[in-house]
């Protein structure tokens, strides 16, 4: 009965003295692994920062000439955005109106700079185009819609009382092939909003559409991508009716 406790204790000194070496190891290979790898959200956002850079500078720049004041109607988005020259003049009676358009931008790069782009205005009112820019990039309507619904949910958490009014990716001559998704990408959309109290979808893509289901290219320039003035009067027209 006596001889147990003399069995026990070399086996415990041994367990101990293991688990010492290992717990060393495992201190030793953490110190010389390095800091652990950044999220992969944080990494996108590092690329992509480089790529806009010069566009939120030009904000920034605007911002401080012109302070913002808050409580307006911001128009965010793409290239169809920044290529509105006389978008201010033509909803000159909102007393205040802000664009900040970057060419080339994708609905998922809106919802990554969301601080930047939107909150920092505290506008009463969003008037967002983007996804065209995705689908072409070989995005997924679902994709689309995440992007959007990332987008609205920001907002709603950082500024509750701001309306969000989404302009339905258009139909140009040059991204034909993309109607399909491009219909999809709408339709998601268009039923998210559909109902939900602060939510807007307003509907380009039909009347930018002949009577033989394709893209007027009256409404284009050369590029058959962008909008000539024709188009925008066409914008306008049907977004004026949603900013009353």
């Amino acid at each position: 009965m006596n001889a147990a406790p003399t069995l026990r204790k070399p086996l415990f000194k041994r367990f101990m003295a293991g688990a010492a070496l290992l717990g060393a190891a495992l201190l030793a290979q953490a110190a010389t692994a390095g800091p652990a790898p950044a999220p992969v959200e944080v990494q996108r956002l590092s690329v992509v920062d480089a790529k806009w850079r010069s566009s939120f500078d030009a904000f920034e720049a605007a911002d401080k000439a012109q302070p913002v004041q808050p409580g307006g109607v911001l128009f965010v988005g793409s290239s169809s955005i920044r290529l509105w020259e006389n978008l201010e003049a033509q909803f000159q009676d909102q007393p205040l109106l802000v664009k900040r358009g970057f060419g080339g931008s994708q609905l998922s790069d809106c919802a990554a700079y969301l601080d930047r782009l939107v909150v920092a205005y505290k506008p009463r009112l969003v008037v967002l185009y983007a996804g065209d820019n995705d689908l072409n990039a070989g995005r997924t309507p679902q994709q689309v819609f995440d992007s959007y619904v990332e987008f609205v949910q920001g907002v709603q958490r950082a500024l509750p009382d701001t309306r969000i009014a989404y302009l339905s990716i258009k139909p140009s001559p040059a991204r034909a092939s993309l109607l399909p998704q491009i219909q999809q990408a709408n339709a998601l959309i268009h039923e998210y909003a559909r109902g939900r109290p602060g939510l807007d979808y307003i509907d380009i893509y039909a009347p930018m559409l002949g009577a033989d289901g394709q893209p007027r290219a009256e409404l284009f320039g050369a590029d058959r991508l962008h909008m000539n003035a024709q188009g925008y009067a066409l914008w306008h027209e049907v977004i004026a009716a949603h900013l009353r």
